[in-house]
């Protein structure tokens, strides 16, 4: 086993420091017996958790300072994100307790939309090999960093595959599995104490917690940089349970809003286009929208037309085209409650005659400084939560 990294201080006090109850001196000593039973079991679950938190303290404090742990981050959502542009997926391997771990981690790759599967090492060398494709990336679980079941795999994959390991080695020189493999993307998760320092048995616990953590950020971190909300992608590969219900209800205003690449464009002629070929357009459109080159046309706006205005240009037709310029810019995170509150202050009252932010104005929902969708201020105001 492969020495844990030095301990950092801890924020809370050691098993040994747990406060001493009183006893009431009216107890018998049967009872008071049981009473420090109790107390002990206590002192020894509290302990786990102690350290458990600590070694995440720990792990947060390398990727933020460290730059082996960063850049080996980096590296890592860069070569999960590429493997998605070329219809690879993310093969993850290991035994024991890290094979747990994996298939863990599976999981949540797959619900975020990242295709991934698990892969027994054993298994691997009886057939399974064939599940590992020409573009996929390999990331091998192992704390101590020469699990034997591992190095028996290497000699039998493609040397040009990405390989992360995932493992408490926080230098390359030290680890067994990278001198077999020096392209290895170096994934540290220490811990600052030994398990059988810790708890007096080397059982994975704080080694296994770390590396569940770290395998989840590294999942969020990639999902975010494939998807345009993750939010969204979740809601669709988990409609069952609590869970799904809670994905499904909207929550922000890019929850509500028309896709921007998803309004048809209007072909032809544009702007000078007619307002009859708007109307078909729009009769046409699933969503009721529709995009004339980079203005916006909405269903209220296209639903207003007149007979008069079938036969005329687009852009002879007021206030018919609705360019960025002219919408009310929210952030795609913007809660519903938010945007609802932050409408209702702009809408004019009753004896004003122009409506600044009428129901028919229309809201860009912003992301990164480029438009991913629109609604129309009616919706958001209307909106109901429940």
């Amino acid at each position: 086993m492969p020495p844990p990294s030095p301990p950092t201080p801890s924020i809370s006090p050691p098993a040994t420091a747990f406060c001493e109850p009183i006893y009431p001196l009216c107890l018998d000593r049967e009872v008071r017996e049981d009473y420090q039973a109790k107390d002990q079991i206590l002192r020894d679950g509290i302990h786990v958790l102690n350290s458990e938190a600590l070694a995440l303290m720990n792990l947060t404090r390398l990727y933020e300072t460290d730059p082996i742990a960063r850049d080996g981050f980096s590296k890592s959502v860069q070569a999960i994100t590429r493997q998605e542009t070329t219809n690879g997926k993310l093969v993850v391997i290991g035994v024991g307790k890290s094979g747990h771990i994996g298939q863990k981690l599976v999981a949540t790759f797959k619900s975020l939309a990242i295709h991934a599967v698990f892969l027994h090492p054993t298994e691997a060398l009886h057939g399974d090999l064939g599940i590992i494709g020409p573009h996929d990336t390999l990331m091998f679980i192992t704390y101590s960093g020469k699990t034997q079941e591992l190095f028996l795999m290497l000699p039998h994959l493609d040397k040009t595959l990405p390989v992360i390991l995932l493992t408490s080695h926080t230098s390359r020189d030290t680890c067994e599995f990278i001198k077999h493999r020096p392209d290895t993307i170096l994934l540290p998760a220490p811990i600052p104490e030994a398990e059988k320092t810790a708890f007096g048995v080397s059982a994975p616990t704080t080694s296994t917690t770390v590396a569940l953590a770290l395998g989840d950020a590294l999942a969020i971190a990639a999902a975010k940089e494939l998807h345009t909300s993750v939010s969204a992608v979740f809601a669709r590969n988990h409609p069952g349970g609590a869970i799904g219900v809670a994905e499904r209800k909207p929550q922000a205003i890019k929850d509500i809003a028309i896709r921007w690449d998803d309004i048809p464009l209007l072909a032809d002629q544009g702007e000078a286009s007619l307002g009859m070929d708007l109307l078909r357009a729009g009769y046409d459109s699933p969503t009721g929208w529709v995009r004339v080159r980079d203005l916006a046309a909405s269903p209220s706006k296209i639903r207003g037309l007149d007979r008069q205005d079938f036969s005329r240009n687009l852009r002879d037709i007021p206030e018919l085209l609705i360019s960025r310029a002219q919408m009310i810019s929210m952030s795609s995170d913007t809660t519903i409650c938010q945007a609802r509150a932050m409408l209702k202050n702009l809408q004019p009252s009753a004896t004003e005659k122009e409506a600044a932010c009428g129901p028919d104005m229309v809201v860009a929902v912003m992301e990164k400084g480029e438009i991913v969708g629109v609604l129309e201020v009616g919706k958001v105001v209307d909106h109901s939560e429940g």
